[in-house]
């Protein structure tokens, strides 16, 4: 169901129409910039060719046998994207980007409905796709939401990616370029603003080449109010951010077939969090009222809120989450000759991340109380849990590379070695509580931060690992003597050594629980596991003709094993794989004016991690008693599962200056039923341990993306329209139903399913303003992010006792911005 204003209805309708398009796989058609010391360029008639490095070496993306998504630096502009977060309207449809929970500083990354099926932000724990940024690995979910630097390309890779990206690439991987220095006198800089107090500057500066060396600058500040007004005096508002960063490069080519790049940089992202609302009562349930003969009340504040609000219902303690970012990188080169490139990638980063998240203060405050059957009511129940943790993780790495080609073969071979560090603490209290039987008042309960009084909450949970992974591979590609070329056959192979050492040191406030000898322990648990994988490829394309290139691939993958710094036990858990057969095939046609390239595939999905939480249950006593800690483990689903889907992409250029884009995926995960470690006991006291459904998350079954991009030079200047649409028909938040009966183990409330979603985006553009003698040319533009303001649950949860909480897609956003360039 789309939430579209009726008004506008008629208006939305034409443009879905239009918009038969696709915005995926396009990077250089979205009308780049031009250069900033060239005039404006005359209009093709024919699609640009997309050039990417999937491979680990540059190739047209229609010669490429993978299915891969390509975004340039100039197609995330027309999206107002300043961050990987703003990806997730649906740009690619077969990627989904999320705010893990309410909280935009730690993000959710899902290809093809594989990624991330449970909590991946804590120490033991990996996500299932792959980001990189000029080729370096980063290894947390946590600093994924900082503002992007100059981008040049980014490209999204779908499929298991084990043999040349390795470890936690069983979904795919994301791989970004930034642009390199040019070596001349270059500046492009931009100024913003917009609504909810929004601003946005960046610059990004090349300096002439000097004794062979050639520098670049970039540096951003971004910055946006939030837009759930907070009334507590002195507490930050929801959904606000303040990003900001700055990067240098060296790039030094004391010889032609030699070069050295050196990069640089720091990133600070204060964010605070979503807003969680309370959406529908549960099941019997009424309110608000004053009176003590209804049963199951709500407080009378009344916190039910069904649609986007703009403020909250009350003031309540909240403060920005930190996040810091700094790292550098070395890469060398060395053409050793003309047919073998020496590669050599050396990087450490370095990040710390603070969370301060009361983002589900009315939630909180909204579980049924029985006034009918209690004096105090409401009195004294405590509301606005505020959730506290502090990460901080370094890592480092060391690739090196040789890519090169012998006759009739092409190869890439290398090897990585990859150790970071991750320790985090975390606490949890509540901040308020009521103070009358109605809950209609309520007061602030002391508590401080610094740990220095009595009231200082204890921390609850604490962890550290340290993970060291070593990786070999290679992948060649022949071409053999037959029917003029036309076959290709890559094979490939990578072998990973992982090594995972830590220990739990606190959980739910406690030191961890562990039997022995019938008698319950509490010390800290140490976590040494290692796992050791291959992962092979095969892959034969055909060029049934100069445009049509078919293909048949099959590749594996894996997301490490780990650990659970939410069990009682730290019990550990295996890699989870993904074996996937994929076909496809990349078309041109209509004299290069039109692409169409198609992908279907299927796959094994196997010790899928599934996430069951429970209270602990002391088995040392017979009978077992459940206790009063709660604990959370991960374990491997028993049998296999399988994914499959279908994903095409339509490009078309009509006429000169108009591209029109549609692209389509259909994704399908099923994850077998799995047994609950927590076994529920009967009325009987027999434990009834019946597998459950499992739903996969953050994996809407379809979804389409389409965009209209214009340009047309006028007497003087440019002009350049462009507008997308993004659908997506829902997705589960949670893996796992709700509600279950205790006897039998049936669902008695299932999971909920966020909304349908149907977001536009827009940008108008007036560019190359011809400034004078400077030489530079001018742009304004004005820009809007979900346009019609269209509103949609993208995160349900619930049950039937506690009814339907969610969170809310953004509001409209919009703003203009002038740019200058030399």
């Amino acid at each position: 169901m789309l939430h579209i204003r009726n008004h506008l209805a008629l208006t939305v309708s034409s443009i879905a129409t239009a918009l038969l398009i696709a915005q995926p796989a396009r990077a250089a058609d979205a009308a780049p910039a031009p250069a900033p010391d060239a005039a404006a360029p005359e209009i093709s008639e024919k699609l640009n060719e997309i050039v990417v490095t999937a491979q680990k070496r540059p190739e047209n993306l229609q010669k490429v046998p993978i299915a891969i998504s390509a975004l340039s630096g100039a197609a995330l502009q027309e999206r107002h994207a300043q961050s990987l977060l703003d990806l997730g309207d649906g740009a690619i449809p077969s990627l989904r980007v999320d705010p893990f929970f309410s909280r935009p500083s730690a993000l959710i990354i899902n290809v093809r409905g594989i990624g991330v099926l449970s909590d991946s932000n804590q120490p033991a724990r990996d996500q299932g796709v792959g980001v990189y940024i000029d080729g370096v690995y980063l290894g947390r979910p946590q600093g994924l939401g900082t503002a992007l630097f100059d981008v040049e390309n980014l490209e999204v890779l779908k499929g298991p990616q084990g043999t040349l990206f390795g470890r936690n690439t069983e979904g795919g991987a994301v791989s970004i370029t930034t642009k390199k220095p040019a070596g001349k006198f270059r500046m492009n800089t931009t100024i913003g603003a917009g609504n909810w107090g929004s601003y946005k500057a960046e610059s990004h500066i090349d300096l002439p080449e000097f004794a062979n060396i050639s520098v670049k600058l970039d540096g951003i500040v971004s910055h946006r109010d939030g837009t759930v007004k907070n009334s507590l005096p002195g507490a930050s508002d929801f959904n606000a951010y303040d990003k900001r960063g700055l990067h240098g490069e060296l790039l030094w080519k004391p010889a032609a077939n030699f070069s050295a790049d050196l990069s640089l940089d720091t990133s600070y992202d204060a964010t605070t969090t979503l807003y969680q609302q309370y959406i529908s009562a549960g099941t019997g349930l009424t309110g608000p009222s004053t009176t003590a003969v209804v049963a199951n009340v709500l407080p009378a504040l009344n916190p039910l809120q069904p649609t986007r609000v703009t403020k909250a219902i009350v003031g309540s303690p909240e403060q920005p989450g930190i996040g810091r970012s700094d790292g550098g990188r070395l890469t060398l080169e060395y053409n050793v000759m003309p047919t073998l490139k020496l590669k050599s990638i050396t990087a450490y980063r370095e990040l710390t991340q603070s969370q301060f998240d009361n983002g589900s203060v009315a939630t909180s405050m909204s579980i049924p109380k029985s006034v009918a059957t209690s004096a105090t009511g409401d009195t004294n129940f405590a509301f606005g849990r505020y959730s506290l943790a502090n990460f901080r993780q370094n890592q480092v790495s060391q690739e090196v590379q040789a890519i090169g080609e012998i006759e009739r073969v092409k190869y890439q071979f290398g090897a990585l070695y990859y150790q970071e560090r991750v320790q985090d603490n975390a606490q949890a209290f509540n901040t308020m509580k009521f103070t009358d039987v109605a809950g209609s008042a309520y007061t602030y309960i002391p508590y401080d931060l610094s740990g220095q009084s009595m009231a200082a909450p204890v921390i609850q949970r604490a962890s550290y690992v340290r993970t060291t992974s070593i990786g070999v591979y290679g992948q060649a590609t022949y071409t053999p003597p037959i029917a003029g070329d036309i076959a290709h056959l890559t094979v490939g192979a990578r072998y990973t050594n992982d090594k995972k050492a830590g220990v739990l040191f606190t959980v739910n406030g406690a030191a961890p629980i562990v039997p022995v000898n019938g008698v319950n322990v509490q010390a800290p648990i140490a976590l040494n596991a290692s796992w050791s994988r291959v992962d092979p490829m095969i892959n034969l394309a055909i060029d049934a003709t100069r445009d049509i290139n078919l293909y048949g691939k099959w590749s594996t993958g894996y997301r490490s094993g780990g650990a659970n710094s939410r069990s009682l036990t730290y019990a550990r858990f295996n890699p989870e794989t993904l074996s996937m057969f994929e076909i496809g095939a990349k078309t041109e046609f209509f004299d290069h004016r039109a692409r169409f390239n198609v992908a279907a595939y299927t796959g094994a999905y196997k010790n899928i991690q599934v996430d069951f939480s429970g209270a602990y249950v002391d088995f040392t006593v017979n009978p077992p008693i459940f206790t009063t800690r709660t604990t959370t483990n991960t374990v491997n689903a028993p049998t296999t599962g399988r994914v499959k889907g279908v994903e095409a992409d339509l490009t078309f250029k009509p006429a000169p200056g108009l591209t029109m884009n549609l692209s389509y995926a259909y994704n399908s995960v099923h994850i077998p039923a799995t047994l609950n470690p927590f076994p529920i006991p009967n009325s009987g006291g027999q434990y009834i341990t019946v597998p459950i459904p499992i739903y996969q998350t953050e994996t809407p079954q379809h979804a389409a993306s389409g965009a209209i991009d214009y340009e047309v030079p006028i007497s003087g200047f440019t002009l350049r329209a462009h507008l997308d649409g993004n659908y997506n028909s829902g997705y589960y938040a949670n893996g796992t139903d709700s509600n279950y009966d205790t006897a039998t183990r049936a669902v008695t409330y299932a999971q909920p399913k966020g909304d349908s979603a149907f977001v536009v985006n827009g940008r108008l553009a007036l560019t190359d303003f011809d400034l004078g003698a400077t030489g530079g040319k001018l742009t304004v533009a004005v820009w809007s992010r979900n346009l019609f303001n269209e509103q949609h649950l993208f995160y349900k949860s619930g049950s039937a006792a506690t009814g339907i909480q969610g969170f809310f897609n953004d509001p409209r956003t919009f703003g203009g911005e002038i740019n200058v360039r030399f």
